[in-house]
This record gives structure tokens, sequence and C-alpha cells, in this order.
């Protein structure tokens, strides 16, 4: 089994290997380094470029994700059809038909907030390519019913935010974004807004409560693709000055004399703006929790990312004692395209094995009678057989999956293709489907119809979000019913088998050829 040995050379970071496939295994680098090669590989791009190539590229325009094989992932797990009768529903074929599915969910202690679909898009924070195109994400998830989190620095980010005493009093960036899912938001899924060590500083979720009608906060513990805060690239001198002075780590320092020289002679073209790391501590966390309460958080939700497993632990146990409406777990490998590379492919725990840890804790608490927190699971999820596993493998504590790259996608490509056809430029892939959105957009008429005159004013790539959500939706609710399961709430971890002894002994679930062993024997006799 490969487990990606060696990363000397991606697409993520714009390098090759001069000698292709054939290279060393642990080292990565070329089976023969030749002297007089400009330098391909990551390197020999390092010793050009040093730092910069610690990132993907290029930076800030791109998501990204781990390439590195874990010895057991989701592809390890089959869904276990049945023939035999249904849950939640008549067993009649006249009623238990796929569109009969019930999926929708809800988050919230008791419940209270409806999910039209068992989907969160995880924190979406400062990054270029998130600002760039939030309209469209936004709206897409506010007309399919979905969650939505504003990510970290956001505020501290927005050139034109008032910071009065190290606090803020006006975003209007922030205010925008908010402003975009109330526009379209239909009554179910919800906008919440995340802070980590700088947006607490400054009061972020404070002023979101009390000025831009929010109601629901995130804690951040990090996130799946990296264990340090966030990176965001400047291109200014002024930029990368008004963030140190709001109190960012920027390297170099652009207060230092030599520093402001030695960019302006064009030695380097860029300021890097570097968070800082949160300090969890139980006291603390019971603290902060409390505060956003009284501040006005009719729900507080806990984003932790793929730390050791003691550190689960502390997520798990804290959000149940502290009564958390949402816990979003994220496994190692993703992101949107800011974490360094390396970073991103061996650091943390992966997906599935966050999964499974999560499962054992989630099982402990509720065999003692305690609160057990709804969670989300995210982490490389994307398609409809991904979330069935997701939901299956910590049934029932999973009311939702975490995603962020794959929406983004939507988002992107919704956008572009719409903007094309718009300009009468429709892209030649499309071309045999029409040369209108009515034609190339599936779902437009039905969105013309739910929305009315207002979508003339719908940002174009939410067709493509609502519309790539609804292609998950009819995919979960087909393989559901082939479960004979016509509501999240009646799937179970028996309702996937591990085709690999490790897989099984990683999860606990069974192994596909001790799957239903006991109910065969007793049909067998």
């Amino acid at each position: 089994m490969s487990f990606s040995k060696g990363i000397n050379a991606s697409a993520a970071t714009l390098t090759k290997l001069r000698t292709g496939d054939s290279k060393c295994p642990f080292s990565g680098m070329c089976v023969t380094c030749l002297d007089g090669c400009p330098g391909l590989c990551e390197i020999g791009k390092s010793s050009i470029r040093g730092k910069e190539t610690l990132y993907p590229q290029p930076f800030g325009k791109i998501t990204a994700a781990a390439e590195k094989e874990y010895p057991v992932d989701y592809s390890h797990f089959n869904i276990a059809g049945t023939a035999v009768g249904a849950r939640g529903v008549a067993a009649d074929p006249e009623v238990a038909t796929f569109p009969a599915v019930n999926i929708e969910s809800a988050a919230g202690a008791n419940s209270e907030i409806p999910l039209r679909l068992p989907i969160v898009i995880a924190g979406m924070g400062s990054t270029n390519v998130a600002a760039d195109n939030w309209d469209h994400l936004a709206a897409g998830a506010a007309i399919s019913g979905v969650g939505i989190v504003i990510g970290e620095n956001v505020v501290g980010m927005d050139p034109k935010s008032e910071i009065k005493n190290g606090r803020v009093v006006k975003s209007p960036n922030l205010e925008k974004r908010i402003k975009v899912f109330q526009d379209w938001s239909n009554g179910k899924g919800f906008i919440a807004v995340q802070a980590n060590v700088e947006d607490t500083k400054l009061g972020v979720q404070e002023y979101a409560l009390d000025k831009l009608g929010v109601d629901i906060v995130e804690l951040k513990w990090g996130q799946g693709a990296k264990d340090i805060g966030g990176e965001v690239k400047l291109s200014t001198l002024e930029r990368a000055q008004q963030l140190y002075g709001r109190g960012y780590i920027v390297l170099p320092n652009p207060e230092d004399q030599e520093v402001q020289k030695s960019f302006k002679a064009g030695a380097f073209a860029e300021f890097e703006r570097h968070s800082r790391i949160g300090m969890v501590t139980e006291d603390g966390f019971h603290a902060r929790v409390a505060e956003l309460r009284n501040a006005g958080a009719k729900f507080v939700f806990l984003k932790t990312g793929a730390y050791r497993a003691a550190d689960l632990a502390r997520a798990v146990k804290f959000a149940s004692d502290a009564k958390i409406d949402l816990l979003t777990i994220d496994g190692a490998g993703g992101g949107t395209g800011m974490s360094p590379w390396r970073m991103m492919n061996e650091w943390g725990i992966p997906t599935l094995y966050i999964q499974a840890l999560t499962t054992k804790y989630l099982d402990r608490l509720a065999a003692k009678g305690a609160f057990v927190p709804k969670v989300a699971i995210a982490g490389g999820f994307t398609l409809e057989d991904h979330m069935f596993k997701g939901i299956a493998m910590s049934a029932p504590y999973v009311k939702a999956i975490g995603m962020a790259r794959s929406p983004l996608t939507a988002a992107m490509v919704g956008k572009n293709v719409g903007e094309a056809i718009k300009a009468g430029k429709v892209p030649n892939e499309y071309k045999k489907y029409g040369d209108n959105l009515e034609q190339i957009f599936i779902y437009t008429s039905e969105l013309k119809k739910q929305l009315g005159k207002d979508f003339a004013k719908l940002p174009v790539g939410a067709i493509g979000v609502y519309t790539y959500f609804e292609r998950l939706a009819q995919g979960l609710r087909q393989l559901m019913c082939g479960a004979r399961k016509f509501g999240l709430e009646f799937i179970t971890r028996d309702d996937i088998f591990a085709l690999t002894k490790e897989g099984a002994e990683v999860t606990g679930i069974k192994y596909i050829m001790d799957h239903d062993a006991e109910e065969a024997d007793r049909i067998i006799g």
C-alpha cells in the first residue's frame, strides 16, 4: 500500500521531477540528481524561493487537499442494502419509494435549528478564494436550507473595519457576508460566525450578535489541514502595516526600515500574515461559552481540528458539559488552499480514524447518561455515498456532514459557466444542452418558480451550489431507500460493513464476512 512517501513534487506546489515517476521512495528525490538541472522539484525550487514553496500555488486562488493515501479510508466500507421491510414508512412498494425518503436534519441541543439537507459548509474565512465566491456560496447555502459558517479573520482582514480601543465597531465585509445569507434564507439552515484568537480579541462575535442579527457563534480549535493559525499573503507594504497594527504576526516585519527598502527594491513581492494559536483550557472554554450566551448567543458551536486523541476527548467532554449545540470534527487532509503543503499531508488524525475515536467517546458519554452533542463530521466528504457512510459510521450522533472544497467548487463553476452564458459565450462542454440558463442549468426553472422575480438578483453561482446539493440529495435518498431507511434517524452502524479486517478493527464496524452472521444462521437453520 502506498502512503505517498517522499512528496518532492506535486501539482499543488507547481513542482515536478526531472525523472518523472522514477524516484527514491522515501526522500522523493529523483533517482539521479543532475548537476545542470534548473530545479524543477520542491527541493530545487526551495533553494530559490525558500519559504514561498511551503504553500500550495497559486496561493489564494485555489483549494487544495492532501495527496497522502491513508491505510484505511471510507472506500474500505460498503453500504448494506436489503430486500426486506422499510423503516419510517409502510413496507409497501407504492409508498416506500426513494422520493419519500426524508433527509431533513437539525442542529441545536434540542434540535431547534432545522436543516433541509444534512450539510454544513464549514468555516469559510478570509482567504481570497472564499471571499471572491462568497455571494454565490452563501446564497446557494441559503436557498438550499443548509448551514454555513463564516470563518476566521474576516474582520481583521477587512480594510474598512473600524476598530476602537482594540474592539471592532464596524466591518462592512462581515456585515455583507451575513446579509447575503439572510437575504436569501428560506427559514431552514443557518449562518454562524466563527472566531479564532485574533477575532476573540477584536470582539467579532459580540459585534455580530449585537449589531448584525446573528444568533449562532462557533468557537474554533483549529482545522483538519493544519495545527497553526491561518496564513494570507499581502502584496502591499501599506496592507502589511495595517494588519501588523491590528495585532497579527506579519513576516517580515513591515515596520523594519531595512525590510521596507528590500520590498521597495523588489527583493520580495509579498508579506505573510499569520494568526496565533489558541490555548485551550477547560475553565477558559466554559467561561467563553458563558460570555457568548450572556452576549446574546442562542446557540454556541465548537469546531475542532485533527489534533491528537486526548484533544478530541477534551472537545467531546467539554461540548457535553457545556451542552454545545453542534460539535464539528474536522479530519486531516483538507482545506481551502492556505495550509502548508507538507503539514496538510503529514499532520493530524485522518477523518476515518478521528470519526472512529469520536464514536467511541460519544458511546461512553451516552452509556453514563450524559448530554451527547450533535455532531457534524468533516474532512474530504464530497458525494452522497460519503455522506451515507459518514452518518452511519457514528450513528446516531452525526446530524450533518461538513463540506468546504466541494460546495466552493460548485459555486466557482456555477459562477464561471453562468457568467459565460450571460455573456453569450457558452462553454463548449455545455453547448449540447442549449444556449441559456434554463437549458444548461437543470434546476433553473425550479428556482425561478420558488424565487419569483427575485431570481433575477440571485448570484449565478448559487444556482450551481443548489444544483450540486440537489444531486447529493437525490443520491442520498436512493442509497437510503436501498437500505430501507426512510429517515436519517433510522440509519445505524449496521448499515455499512468493512471490506477489510483492518477497517473493521479500526472502526468496530463488522467485517463483511461476519456481517449478519447470526441472522443468516437463524434463517438457514
